[in-house]
Protein backbone atom coordinates (compact mmCIF):
# COMPACT_ATOMS: atom_id res chain seq x y z
CA UNK A 1 0.00 0.00 0.00
CA UNK A 2 1.28 3.50 -0.82
CA UNK A 3 0.19 7.10 -0.93
CA UNK A 4 -0.48 7.82 -4.58
CA UNK A 5 -1.17 11.55 -4.65
CA UNK A 6 -3.09 14.48 -3.26
CA UNK A 7 -6.88 14.21 -3.35
CA UNK A 8 -8.07 17.62 -2.18
CA UNK A 9 -6.61 20.95 -1.18
CA UNK A 10 -8.49 23.39 1.06
CA UNK A 11 -8.45 27.00 -0.11
CA UNK A 12 -9.74 29.52 2.41
CA UNK A 13 -12.14 32.05 0.93
CA UNK A 14 -14.16 34.95 2.29
CA UNK A 15 -17.01 34.71 -0.20
CA UNK A 16 -17.80 31.20 -1.44
CA UNK A 17 -20.05 32.33 -4.31
CA UNK A 18 -17.44 34.77 -5.62
CA UNK A 19 -14.69 32.15 -5.26
CA UNK A 20 -16.80 29.50 -7.01
CA UNK A 21 -17.42 31.90 -9.93
CA UNK A 22 -13.71 32.69 -10.15
CA UNK A 23 -12.53 29.09 -10.21
CA UNK A 24 -15.34 27.78 -12.44
CA UNK A 25 -16.21 30.64 -14.78
CA UNK A 26 -12.86 32.42 -15.01
CA UNK A 27 -10.27 29.67 -14.56
CA UNK A 28 -12.34 26.86 -16.08
CA UNK A 29 -12.46 24.28 -13.29
CA UNK A 30 -15.62 22.17 -12.94
CA UNK A 31 -17.91 22.55 -9.93
CA UNK A 32 -18.22 18.96 -8.72
CA UNK A 33 -19.85 19.52 -5.31
CA UNK A 34 -21.95 22.37 -3.94
CA UNK A 35 -24.12 21.43 -0.98
CA UNK A 36 -25.06 23.05 2.35
CA UNK A 37 -23.33 21.54 5.37
CA UNK A 38 -24.49 23.57 8.39
CA UNK A 39 -27.32 25.78 9.56
CA UNK A 40 -25.29 28.99 9.12
CA UNK A 41 -25.44 29.05 5.33
CA UNK A 42 -22.01 27.56 4.70
CA UNK A 43 -21.60 25.25 1.76
CA UNK A 44 -19.23 22.42 0.87
CA UNK A 45 -17.95 23.52 -2.51
CA UNK A 46 -15.44 21.55 -4.55
CA UNK A 47 -14.05 22.58 -7.92
CA UNK A 48 -12.01 20.13 -9.96
CA UNK A 49 -9.12 20.93 -12.29
CA UNK A 50 -8.76 19.08 -15.60
CA UNK A 51 -6.06 16.85 -14.05
CA UNK A 52 -8.42 15.78 -11.24
CA UNK A 53 -7.04 17.99 -8.48
CA UNK A 54 -9.89 19.13 -6.24
CA UNK A 55 -10.02 22.47 -4.42
CA UNK A 56 -12.35 22.75 -1.43
CA UNK A 57 -13.49 26.39 -1.22
CA UNK A 58 -13.85 26.84 2.54
CA UNK A 59 -15.35 29.87 4.26
CA UNK A 60 -14.17 28.68 7.67
CA UNK A 61 -12.07 31.47 9.25
CA UNK A 62 -9.34 29.03 10.26
CA UNK A 63 -8.88 28.07 6.61
CA UNK A 64 -8.18 31.65 5.53
CA UNK A 65 -4.61 31.63 6.80
CA UNK A 66 -1.96 33.10 4.55
CA UNK A 67 1.77 32.85 4.56
CA UNK A 68 3.10 36.21 5.62
CA UNK A 69 5.79 37.51 3.41
CA UNK A 70 6.85 39.67 0.58
CA UNK A 71 4.43 40.82 -2.12
CA UNK A 72 6.42 39.01 -4.80
CA UNK A 73 5.78 35.61 -3.19
CA UNK A 74 2.66 33.43 -3.01
CA UNK A 75 0.51 33.51 0.12
CA UNK A 76 -0.57 29.91 -0.50
CA UNK A 77 1.49 26.75 -0.43
CA UNK A 78 -0.41 25.43 -3.49
CA UNK A 79 1.52 25.43 -6.77
CA UNK A 80 -0.52 24.97 -9.94
CA UNK A 81 0.96 23.82 -13.24
CA UNK A 82 0.27 24.41 -16.92
CA UNK A 83 1.67 22.82 -20.04
CA UNK A 84 2.21 26.23 -21.71
CA UNK A 85 2.57 28.89 -19.03
CA UNK A 86 2.89 31.87 -21.38
CA UNK A 87 -0.32 31.10 -23.27
CA UNK A 88 -2.15 30.12 -20.09
CA UNK A 89 -1.24 33.41 -18.40
CA UNK A 90 -2.26 35.38 -21.48
CA UNK A 91 -5.62 33.61 -21.72
CA UNK A 92 -6.37 33.98 -18.00
CA UNK A 93 -5.26 37.63 -18.04
CA UNK A 94 -7.76 38.26 -20.83
CA UNK A 95 -10.43 36.76 -18.55
CA UNK A 96 -9.50 39.17 -15.77
CA UNK A 97 -7.05 37.15 -13.67
CA UNK A 98 -4.34 39.33 -12.10
CA UNK A 99 -0.76 38.12 -12.49
CA UNK A 100 1.50 40.08 -10.10
CA UNK A 101 4.39 38.00 -11.46
CA UNK A 102 4.32 37.44 -15.21
CA UNK A 103 5.79 34.22 -16.64
CA UNK A 104 9.54 34.13 -16.16
CA UNK A 105 12.14 31.48 -16.79
CA UNK A 106 14.07 30.68 -13.65
CA UNK A 107 17.04 28.31 -13.26
CA UNK A 108 14.58 25.65 -12.01
CA UNK A 109 11.92 26.25 -14.69
CA UNK A 110 9.12 28.61 -15.70
CA UNK A 111 6.96 30.25 -13.06
CA UNK A 112 4.33 32.97 -12.63
CA UNK A 113 2.05 34.06 -9.81
CA UNK A 114 -1.66 34.84 -9.92
CA UNK A 115 -4.24 36.19 -7.48
CA UNK A 116 -7.70 34.69 -7.02
CA UNK A 117 -10.91 36.57 -6.23
CA UNK A 118 -10.19 36.28 -2.49
CA UNK A 119 -6.69 37.78 -2.55
CA UNK A 120 -4.85 34.44 -2.33
CA UNK A 121 -1.64 34.44 -4.38
CA UNK A 122 -0.73 31.15 -6.06
CA UNK A 123 2.36 30.02 -7.93
CA UNK A 124 1.93 28.69 -11.46
CA UNK A 125 4.67 26.57 -12.97
CA UNK A 126 5.17 25.04 -16.37
CA UNK A 127 5.35 21.29 -16.34
CA UNK A 128 8.21 20.18 -18.57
Amino acid sequence: MAIVGVGKVVVGVEDQARAKAFWADTVGFTVTTDVPYDDQGNRWIEVTAPDGTILVLSAAPEDRRHFEGRDELPTSNVFFHADDIVNTCQELSERGVDFPAKPQRQPWGWWAMFTDSEGNRFALQQRD
